[in-house]
C-alpha cells in the first residue's frame, strides 16, 4: 500500500502533466475535523465558489467521528483523487500541521479554515472568526444587558476545538474588567459533541444553582442550542443569554425574549472567500502577500478575521444580510490586501 507521501506525490504529478492551471482546473477539497451544525454553509459556500469563479470542484466531506486520523484519511483520499487545494478546520492545532505539510511537500496549498493552526505551520494564513473578540464582545452585551452586575456562567465547547481556549481567556477578560461587579460562577467545557451531552450538563447546572445564574454566555454551537431550549423550558426570563450562531432554536429565542442576543459567525463567507483564494492562486499563480496586514492570535501570525456582528431581536428576520454584507466587503479589498498576483 502506498504512503500518505506517495498517494500526494502521484497526485501532484499529475497535475504537472496536464496544461498550465487555469481556474476551472482547482479542485478545492472543504474537510471540517468532524460532524457538527456550523460547517454545514461551507458546503454551499464552497458550490457558490465553484460556480462564480469556474472552479473544477468545490466537494465538502466530514470525517465520521472528531478522530484526528479519520480527518487525516480523508485529507490524503483527496489528495489522491487529484484535489490540489485545501480548506481544513484543525482537528488539533499542532497535529494537523503534519498533513498540512505532506501537501506542501506536494505543492499542494492549505489554509487553516474557522480554526488555527500553531506556528509554524504550513498553512498560507488562518481564515476564521476572531474567536477570542467575539466571545469577548458578546460577554460584554451580557454584561450590559444585566445593568452590570451579577452572576453568569460560560457553556462553550470541545477542548480540542484550538478556538476553546481563546473563548474561555476573552470570556475571563470581560469578566476581569467588570472588577468584581460580575462573578463567573462557572465555566462547563467539553459540550459541544452532541445535543444529549449539552443539555444534560446544562439542564443540571440550572436545576441545582439556577436561581444563583443571572446571566448565561455562550460560545460555542450545541451549548446555545441547549441553554437557549432550558430558558424557554424554564419560562422564566430573568436570566439573561447571549448566544453564539444562527441555529433556528436561538434566533427563535430571541423573537420570543428568552435570549438577549447571539454572535454570528461567518462559515459560508469563510468557504465561499477561501475558495476563491484557492482558484487565484492555484488557477493564477498569485502568492500571498508576505506584507500583507495580518493580524496575531495565539496560535499564529498570520491571521484573516472572516467576521462577527451581534445579532438582537432587530436584526432577527434578516440576519442572513448581516453575514453576506460580511462577505461581500471582504472580498471588495481581499485580494488587492492579501494577494500578489502576476
Amino acid at each position: 500500500m502506498m504512503r500518505a507521501r506517495d498517494w500526494l506525490a502521484a497526485a501532484f504529478a499529475a497535475t504537472l502533466l496536464a496544461a498550465p492551471a487555469l481556474a476551472k482546473e482547482v479542485k478545492v477539497a472543504l474537510v471540517p475535523g468532524g460532524p457538527h451544525p456550523y460547517f454545514a454553509n461551507w458546503e454551499q459556500g464552497g458550490k457558490d465558489a465553484m460556480r462564480d469563479f469556474g472552479l473544477a470542484a468545490a466537494d465538502y466531506k466530514v470525517p465520521a467521528k472528531w478522530e484526528l486520523g479519520l480527518q487525516n484519511q480523508l485529507i490524503e483520499n483527496f489528495a489522491a483523487q487529484g484535489y490540489n487545494a485545501f480548506l481544513i478546520f484543525p482537528g488539533d492545532p499542532v497535529g494537523t500541521n503534519g498533513p498540512m505539510q505532506d501537501l506542501a511537500s506536494s505543492g499542494i496549498p492549505s489554509i487553516a479554515t474557522a480554526g488555527c493552526t500553531k506556528d509554524p505551520t504550513p498553512a498560507l494564513f488562518c481564515f476564521g472568526t476572531d474567536v477570542g473578540h467575539s466571545a469577548y464582545l458578546g460577554t460584554k452585551e451580557l454584561i450590559k444587558t444585566m445593568g452590570g452586575k451579577g452572576t453568569i456562567v460560560h457553556f462553550t465547547g470541545n477542548l480540542v476545538d484550538p478556538n476553546t481556549e481563546l473563548r474561555m481567556k476573552a470570556v475571563q477578560q470581560a469578566v476581569d474588567e467588570s472588577h468584581g461587579a460580575i462573578k463567573l460562577l462557572q465555566t462547563i467545557a467539553d459540550i459541544d459533541r452532541t445535543p444529549q451531552e449539552a443539555d444534560e450538563k446544562i439542564n443540571a447546572l440550572l436545576a441545582a444553582r439556577g436561581k444563583e445564574i443571572d446571566g448565561i454566555i455562550t460560545t460555542a454551537w450545541l451549548p446555545s442550542v441547549s441553554a437557549a431550549t432550558a430558558l424557554r423550558r424554564i419560562g422564566d426570563k430573568r436570566i439573561k443569554m447571549v448566544g453564539i450562531d444562527h441555529d433556528q432554536v436561538v434566533l427563535a429565542a430571541i423573537k420570543d425574549g428568552f435570549v438577549h442576543g447571539t454572535m454570528l459567525q461567518n462559515p459560508y463567507g469563510q468557504a465561499y472567500i477561501g475558495s476563491y483564494v484557492m482558484e487565484e492562486i492555484v488557477g493564477h499563480g498569485c502568492k500571498v502577500n508576505p506584507n500583507a496586514p495580518f493580524k496575531k492570535n495565539a496560535y499564529t501570525t498570520r491571521f484573516i478575521d472572516s467576521g462577527t456582528a451581534f445579532l438582537g431581536a432587530d436584526g432577527v428576520a434578516h440576519y442572513q444580510d448581516a453575514m453576506k454584507k460580511v462577505t461581500q466587503d471582504l472580498m471588495k479589498t481581499f485580494k488587492a490586501t492579501y494577494l500578489t498576483c502576476p
